[in-house]
């Protein structure tokens, strides 16, 4: 093998828990035998694992049996919140989402990233903050560090890489602004 002259994973540091190896271990061993496969109608003991392993969980969230979550201790989520089929939450940094907000089927909010310009490839985690009344369409990817505003809403298979004003509407890879949210009060 030659130099490495982009990236040398020899030299990788690892990533970010916020808690001991086994507790993340123990959480992906209970996720996979007693979450994952719960019917549908057990919103209530998805939300007490949750709690369980340190989520902060609001009053009537709805959180769909095939969600995966990376690390509960770092997920906030408000009150009258809906989690779709297959959402991925990679909350390797915290990870809140407001009330009354909707996280449909398949997308996924990733807090964290790689520094490809640093040949050690070091591990990189930010925030990631969703206010009250905002949805994210199916397929939608949410990346680290990103702000939805109140009542934004990110069109089905768009790729938000920035934060988001309030009342926008996002759409495209990357995603763009195509319109503003209209208030129906």
């Amino acid at each position: 093998m030659g130099t490495n002259r982009f990236q040398d994973l020899s030299r990788f540091a690892g990533t970010a828990r916020g808690r001991e190896a086994w507790r993340a271990q123990l959480w992906w061993l209970f996720q996979s035998l007693f979450v994952l496969p719960t019917p549908q109608y057990l919103f209530a003991w998805r939300r007490f694992a949750l709690i369980l392993f340190g989520a902060k969980i609001g009053e009537r969230v709805l959180i769909r049996p095939s969600v995966r979550v990376t690390y509960p201790w770092n997920l906030t989520i408000g009150d009258y919140v809906w989690i779709g089929d297959n959402v991925t939450l990679y909350s390797v940094a915290e990870i809140s989402i407001g009330s009354h907000s909707v996280i449909s089927q398949e997308a996924y909010l990733c807090a964290g990233t790689h520094d490809h310009r640093d040949i050690t490839f070091p591990f990189k985690a930010a925030p990631i903050r969703i206010a009250d009344e905002c949805w994210v369409a199916a397929r939608a990817f949410i990346g680290p560090g990103v702000d939805l505003g109140e009542g934004a809403v990110v069109a089905a298979g768009s790729v938000v890489t920035e934060s988001v004003p309030a009342a926008a509407i996002m759409a495209g890879v990357p995603a763009k602004k195509v319109g503003d949210r209209v208030s129906r009060v």
